[in-house]
C-alpha cells in the first residue's frame, strides 16, 4: 500500500513487520525517529512479543544486541556517527561470533569538527568489521533492504548494516509502498538460530582463540562474506517475486538505454559510480548530459561489504573514464569508495577520478554534479577533486 511517510517512520514499520524479539535503543541523530517509532509500536501493542530495551550508551546497545542474539533472538538496533564509533569494539565482536543482528546506520559524518549532517564516513569507518553493508538510494529501498537484511543475515549468520543517508532520507517524506504482513511472512521465515545459549545446557561462546586457529577463523569469515555476494543476488530475485520490485542488487546500471540494469559500459562512455541518495540526483541529470553529448553510464552500488568486484568490473566494461563520487575520505590517501573501485578495475586502462562530494552535509546539486562530469568528458578532471571547494576558506587558513 502506497503511503506518504517520513523515511524513519517507514523503516520502523518495516522492522516491525519482521517481528524482532529485542530492540536495543539509544538515541542519536539522525536515527532517533526510528527507535522512537518502534518504542511507540511496542507501547501501543502494534508490535507484540518484543522486548524494547533502553540502554545507557551505544556500546551498551550493541552489547545487549549480542547477548540477545546469542540467546536465539531476532535483534534490531540503530545508530549513527560517533555512536557507531562508540560501539566499535562490540561491532567487531558481533561479527566474530557470527550473530545475525540487523542495524540501521543513518549515515552522518564523523567529527571533529562537530558536524551532525550527512556523509558516509561513519559506516565506511567500519568497513573491516566483518559486517555486510547495504546502501539505500531512497526510502523505498531503505524499507526493502531491512526485510532483505533479516533474511540474508539469518541464512549466513553474519550481521548486516543497512545504511541510509541521514536527514536526506531519514527525515525526508516520500511515497513508500509499504509491504503487507503477509508478504513479509512469505519472504522471511521464523528465525531458527544455528546455535544459541541455553541455561539448561550451559556453554561458553567467544572464548580466546590462539595463534593455532586464529587465521582459520578469519579465513572462514572472509569466505562467508564472499559467498554472501551471490546469495544477495538470489535473495534479491526472490524478493522481487513476492513484492514486485527488485531491491538489493550489489551492482546495477541505472538509466541504461535498453532498460537493462546490468549492461556493460561502452567505449566513449563515462562510468559514474556512487552509493546512496546521490544516485537519485545523478539519475536526474543523466538525460540532460546525454542530450548535450556526454554519455554517462551510471552505476549504483547497493553493497559495499561484500564488495562486488567482479560485477562492478563487468558493469564498467569498456568505459573510457571512471568517475567515483566519494562520500568519505581516507585522509592522506583519497576516497574510500574510489580505492575499492580501483582494485576492482584490475589494470583497466580507463583513468579513474575520485570526487569528494557532500562531505559534512554540503549540498550536492545537479549543477555541481553535471559540471564535474563535463570536466571528466573534456579530460580536465584531476585524480582527486573536492567538489565545490571554497577557496576563500582555504586562503584564510593558509
Amino acid at each position: 500500500m502506497h503511503e506518504l511517510l517520513e523515511g524513519s517512520q517507514a523503516v520502523a514499520r518495516a522492522v516491525g513487520l519482521c517481528h524482532p524479539d529485542v530492540v536495543c535503543a539509544y538515541p542519536i541523530s539522525p536515527q532517533t525517529h526510528i527507535v522512537e517509532a518502534l518504542s511507540g509500536m511496542v507501547r501501543t501493542g502494534k508490535l507484540v512479543n518484543c522486548d524494547y530495551i533502553n540502554v545507557e550508551s551505544e556500546f551498551a546497545a550493541m552489547s545487549v544486541a549480542i547477548g540477545a542474539s546469542a540467546a536465539g533472538g531476532r535483534v534490531y538496533t540503530a545508530t549513527a556517527s560517533q555512536g557507531l564509533l562508540y560501539m566499535a569494539e562490540a561491532v567487531y565482536n558481533a561479527s566474530g561470533l557470527g550473530l545475525p543482528i540487523v542495524m540501521t546506520v543513518a549515515n552522518r559524518t564523523i567529527g571533529a569538527p562537530i558536524n551532525i549532517w550527512n556523509d558516509q564516513s561513519d559506516s565506511l569507518s567500519q568497513r573491516d568489521s566483518g559486517w555486510l553493508q547495504l546502501f539505500a538510494i531512497d526510502n523505498q529501498e531503505a524499507v526493502d533492504l531491512h526485510i532483505i537484511a533479516y533474511r540474508l543475515a539469518e541464512e549466513i549468520s553474519i550481521p548486516i548494516m543497512v545504511c541510509m543517508d541521514g536527514f536526506v532520507l531519514t527525515h525526508a517524506t516520500d511515497v513508500v509502498d509499504m509491504p503487507t504482513q503477509e508478504q513479509v511472512d512469505a519472504f522471511l521465515p521464523s528465525f531458527t538460530p544455528r546455535e544459541s545459549l541455553d541455561i539448561d545446557n550451559p556453554r561458553s561462546i567467544g572464548m580466546m582463540a590462539g595463534p593455532d586457529i586464529f587465521t582459520e577463523t578469519k579465513y572462514l569469515s572472509h569466505r562467508a562474506m564472499l559467498g554472501a555476494i551471490d546469495r544477495l543476488e538470489e535473495v534479491s530475485g526472490e524478493f522481487e517475486a513476492i513484492f514486485g520490485r527488485r531491491t538489493g542488487r550489489p551492482v546495477r546500471v541505472l538509466g541504461a538505454a535498453n532498460g537493462s540494469d546490468s549492461v556493460p559500459g561502452r567505449h566513449g562512455q563515462i562510468a559514474v559510480i556512487a552509493m546512496g541518495s546521490v544516485l537519485g540526483t545523478l539519475q536526474a541529470i543523466q538525460p540532460v548530459l546525454r542530450a548535450s553529448g556526454v554519455d554517462i553510464h551510471l552505476i549504483g552500488l547497493g553493497a559495499f561489504r561484500p564488495f562486488p568486484s567482479r560485477a562492478l568490473a563487468a558493469a564498467i566494461g569498456q568505459a573510457s573514464r571512471v568517475v567515483v563520487f566519494d562520500r568519505a575520505i581516507q585522509v592522506g590517501i583519497g576516497g574510500v569508495l574510489s580505492g575499492a573501485v580501483r582494485r576492482a578495475m584490475k589494470g583497466s586502462p580507463a583513468p579513474l577520478h575520485s570526487v569528494a562530494a557532500g562531505l559534512g552535509g554540503r549540498p550536492i546539486t545537479e549543477d555541481s554534479l553535471a559540471a564535474i562530469v563535463r570536466q571528466a568528458h573534456a579530460g580536465d578532471l584531476s585524480d582527486l577533486t573536492f567538489m565545490d571547494l571554497r577557496d576563500d576558506v582555504i586562503e584564510k587558513v593558509s
